[in-house]
């Protein structure tokens, strides 16, 4: 499995429908910890955005689990990226 750092981008003008939907987006994001694909995700603290890291077979596995994030569903996001990441030093490396 591959790890990759998802970034997550918002736009203001989505801030209530988000709000309205987090509870939704945060069991999905609970479901697929649950299944060791979520090792750890969080908003940004000025709003723009969040950072996720996940673990998938591959970018087209990644992108498909991704689809399925309600905040993607409701169209919330005002973009996002994703890129593999090789966690090699400090105290999380171990974990992946």
């Amino acid at each position: 499995m591959t790890v990759f750092a998802v970034e997550y981008r918002y736009d203001a003008s989505t801030a209530a429908r988000r709000d309205e939907v987090r509870p939704d987006h945060r069991g999905w994001l609970a479901a697929i910890a649950d299944q060791g694909q979520l090792l750890a995700s969080g908003p940004y603290e000025d709003g723009t955005g969040a950072l996720l890291l996940m673990k998938a077979d591959d970018a087209e596995a990644l992108h498909s689990l991704l689809a399925q994030d309600p905040f993607a569903v409701e169209g919330l996001l005002a973009g996002s990226s994703a890129v593999a990441w090789n966690p090699v030093s400090g105290p999380l490396a171990s974990q992946f």
